[in-house]
Protein backbone atom coordinates (compact mmCIF):
# COMPACT_ATOMS: atom_id res chain seq x y z
CA UNK A 1 0.00 0.00 0.00
CA UNK A 2 2.55 2.13 0.74
CA UNK A 3 4.66 1.78 -2.75
CA UNK A 4 1.15 2.76 -4.07
CA UNK A 5 1.00 6.02 -2.50
CA UNK A 6 4.38 7.27 -3.36
CA UNK A 7 3.65 6.22 -7.00
CA UNK A 8 0.66 8.43 -6.82
CA UNK A 9 3.14 11.70 -5.19
CA UNK A 10 5.70 10.77 -7.83
CA UNK A 11 2.76 10.80 -10.86
CA UNK A 12 1.29 14.24 -9.32
CA UNK A 13 4.55 15.76 -9.29
CA UNK A 14 5.64 14.84 -12.45
CA UNK A 15 2.38 15.78 -13.85
CA UNK A 16 3.05 19.34 -11.92
CA UNK A 17 5.87 19.87 -13.76
CA UNK A 18 5.05 18.93 -17.32
CA UNK A 19 2.17 21.29 -16.84
CA UNK A 20 4.53 23.98 -15.46
CA UNK A 21 6.95 23.64 -18.51
CA UNK A 22 4.02 23.31 -21.18
CA UNK A 23 2.61 26.75 -19.32
CA UNK A 24 5.64 28.53 -19.45
CA UNK A 25 6.64 27.44 -23.07
CA UNK A 26 3.28 28.19 -23.99
CA UNK A 27 3.31 31.93 -22.45
CA UNK A 28 7.03 32.84 -23.14
CA UNK A 29 5.45 34.34 -26.51
CA UNK A 30 3.36 37.02 -24.36
CA UNK A 31 6.29 38.18 -22.69
CA UNK A 32 8.67 38.68 -25.52
CA UNK A 33 9.49 42.50 -26.87
CA UNK A 34 8.19 42.29 -30.09
CA UNK A 35 4.04 41.66 -28.11
CA UNK A 36 4.78 44.97 -25.47
CA UNK A 37 2.86 47.46 -25.71
CA UNK A 38 4.81 50.00 -27.75
CA UNK A 39 3.47 53.44 -29.47
CA UNK A 40 5.20 54.58 -32.64
CA UNK A 41 7.90 51.82 -32.26
CA UNK A 42 8.70 53.27 -28.54
CA UNK A 43 8.15 51.24 -25.26
CA UNK A 44 7.41 53.24 -22.20
CA UNK A 45 9.76 53.23 -19.57
CA UNK A 46 6.84 52.52 -16.65
CA UNK A 47 3.73 51.58 -16.43
CA UNK A 48 0.58 50.93 -14.67
CA UNK A 49 -3.11 49.80 -14.41
CA UNK A 50 -6.38 50.96 -12.70
CA UNK A 51 -4.93 54.72 -11.69
CA UNK A 52 -6.08 56.72 -9.17
CA UNK A 53 -3.94 60.10 -8.72
CA UNK A 54 -5.23 63.28 -6.70
CA UNK A 55 -3.55 66.00 -7.05
CA UNK A 56 -3.74 68.68 -4.09
CA UNK A 57 -2.43 72.02 -2.71
CA UNK A 58 -2.28 72.49 0.97
CA UNK A 59 -5.43 69.98 1.28
CA UNK A 60 -7.83 70.97 -0.80
CA UNK A 61 -8.37 68.46 -4.00
CA UNK A 62 -7.65 70.35 -7.01
CA UNK A 63 -8.27 67.23 -9.02
CA UNK A 64 -8.57 63.63 -9.27
CA UNK A 65 -7.47 61.37 -12.22
CA UNK A 66 -8.33 57.85 -13.16
CA UNK A 67 -7.15 56.23 -15.67
CA UNK A 68 -7.62 51.93 -16.90
CA UNK A 69 -3.34 52.08 -17.97
CA UNK A 70 -1.14 55.31 -17.59
CA UNK A 71 2.42 54.73 -19.76
CA UNK A 72 5.13 56.90 -18.93
CA UNK A 73 7.93 57.79 -21.69
CA UNK A 74 11.22 58.90 -21.13
CA UNK A 75 13.34 61.17 -23.40
CA UNK A 76 14.15 64.20 -24.64
CA UNK A 77 10.09 64.59 -25.15
CA UNK A 78 9.20 63.34 -22.53
CA UNK A 79 5.02 62.12 -21.78
CA UNK A 80 2.60 60.11 -20.17
CA UNK A 81 -0.89 58.93 -21.76
CA UNK A 82 -3.65 56.62 -21.58
CA UNK A 83 -4.48 54.68 -24.40
CA UNK A 84 -7.51 53.02 -22.98
CA UNK A 85 -9.34 56.17 -21.61
CA UNK A 86 -9.40 58.97 -18.67
CA UNK A 87 -11.33 60.73 -16.39
CA UNK A 88 -11.32 63.39 -14.50
CA UNK A 89 -12.80 65.08 -12.11
CA UNK A 90 -11.67 68.71 -10.87
CA UNK A 91 -12.80 70.08 -7.47
CA UNK A 92 -13.97 73.52 -5.93
CA UNK A 93 -12.32 74.73 -2.79
CA UNK A 94 -15.00 73.62 -0.78
CA UNK A 95 -13.94 70.06 -2.31
CA UNK A 96 -16.83 69.08 -4.02
CA UNK A 97 -16.59 68.37 -7.51
CA UNK A 98 -17.32 71.10 -10.37
CA UNK A 99 -16.44 68.81 -13.52
CA UNK A 100 -15.92 65.57 -15.56
CA UNK A 101 -14.07 64.96 -18.32
CA UNK A 102 -13.71 61.53 -19.79
CA UNK A 103 -12.19 60.41 -23.01
CA UNK A 104 -11.04 57.44 -24.84
CA UNK A 105 -7.49 58.85 -25.54
CA UNK A 106 -4.82 61.06 -23.38
CA UNK A 107 -1.72 62.44 -23.70
CA UNK A 108 0.44 64.73 -21.34
CA UNK A 109 3.16 66.23 -22.78
CA UNK A 110 5.55 67.44 -19.82
CA UNK A 111 7.86 69.87 -21.38
CA UNK A 112 5.11 71.60 -23.15
CA UNK A 113 2.83 71.63 -19.97
CA UNK A 114 -1.00 70.65 -21.84
CA UNK A 115 -2.71 67.58 -22.12
CA UNK A 116 -4.56 66.40 -25.32
CA UNK A 117 -7.75 64.38 -24.94
CA UNK A 118 -9.27 62.95 -27.91
CA UNK A 119 -12.19 60.04 -29.20
CA UNK A 120 -15.74 60.95 -27.87
CA UNK A 121 -14.18 63.40 -25.07
CA UNK A 122 -17.09 64.58 -23.05
CA UNK A 123 -16.88 67.60 -20.52
CA UNK A 124 -19.82 68.14 -17.84
CA UNK A 125 -20.01 71.23 -15.64
CA UNK A 126 -21.84 69.97 -12.60
CA UNK A 127 -22.89 73.09 -11.24
CA UNK A 128 -24.70 74.66 -14.13
CA UNK A 129 -25.79 70.95 -15.76
CA UNK A 130 -24.46 72.01 -19.22
CA UNK A 131 -21.84 69.25 -21.03
CA UNK A 132 -19.89 69.43 -24.47
CA UNK A 133 -19.27 66.98 -26.61
CA UNK A 134 -16.17 66.60 -28.98
CA UNK A 135 -13.24 64.78 -30.48
CA UNK A 136 -10.35 67.01 -28.83
CA UNK A 137 -9.53 69.48 -26.17
CA UNK A 138 -6.27 70.33 -25.19
CA UNK A 139 -5.64 71.74 -21.65
CA UNK A 140 -3.19 74.30 -21.73
CA UNK A 141 -2.05 74.07 -17.89
CA UNK A 142 0.67 77.08 -18.16
CA UNK A 143 -1.95 79.33 -18.88
CA UNK A 144 -4.83 77.28 -17.18
CA UNK A 145 -7.36 77.02 -19.78
CA UNK A 146 -8.71 74.60 -21.87
CA UNK A 147 -9.93 74.95 -25.26
CA UNK A 148 -10.62 73.21 -28.92
CA UNK A 149 -10.43 74.31 -32.49
CA UNK A 150 -12.71 71.50 -33.72
CA UNK A 151 -16.42 70.87 -33.97
CA UNK A 152 -18.19 71.03 -30.51
CA UNK A 153 -21.39 69.73 -29.65
CA UNK A 154 -22.85 72.04 -26.45
CA UNK A 155 -26.09 70.31 -24.42
CA UNK A 156 -27.67 73.01 -22.07
CA UNK A 157 -29.12 71.99 -18.66
CA UNK A 158 -32.33 73.57 -20.35
CA UNK A 159 -32.12 70.71 -23.26
CA UNK A 160 -30.75 73.03 -25.67
CA UNK A 161 -28.33 72.00 -28.52
CA UNK A 162 -25.77 74.30 -29.71
CA UNK A 163 -23.26 73.33 -32.50
CA UNK A 164 -19.73 75.27 -32.44
CA UNK A 165 -16.22 75.19 -34.22
CA UNK A 166 -14.61 75.07 -30.78
CA UNK A 167 -14.41 76.39 -27.16
CA UNK A 168 -12.47 78.45 -24.64
CA UNK A 169 -12.52 77.60 -21.19
CA UNK A 170 -11.03 78.07 -17.38
CA UNK A 171 -8.81 74.97 -16.42
CA UNK A 172 -12.05 73.69 -14.19
CA UNK A 173 -14.65 74.44 -16.77
CA UNK A 174 -16.52 76.66 -14.77
CA UNK A 175 -16.58 79.25 -17.53
CA UNK A 176 -16.40 78.60 -20.67
CA UNK A 177 -17.46 80.08 -24.39
CA UNK A 178 -18.38 78.19 -27.60
CA UNK A 179 -16.91 79.81 -31.02
CA UNK A 180 -19.53 80.64 -33.76
CA UNK A 181 -22.48 78.81 -31.96
CA UNK A 182 -25.68 78.37 -34.20
CA UNK A 183 -29.17 75.99 -33.58
CA UNK A 184 -30.91 76.07 -30.71
CA UNK A 185 -31.11 79.49 -28.67
CA UNK A 186 -32.68 81.07 -25.78
CA UNK A 187 -33.75 84.68 -26.03
CA UNK A 188 -32.33 85.07 -22.46
CA UNK A 189 -28.87 84.27 -23.33
CA UNK A 190 -28.74 87.78 -25.29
Amino acid sequence: MRKLSNWKIIKSTLSLFCFGVLFIACNKQEFSEDNLLSVNGKYPSESTSDVNLIYSDSAVMNFQVFAPILNKYDGDNPYIDCPKGIKIISYGADNKPESILVADYAINEENTMRMEARKNVIITNLKQGDTIITDKIIWDKRNKRIYSDVKVQQIRSDGTVNIGDGFDADEKFTKYTVRNPRGEMIADDF
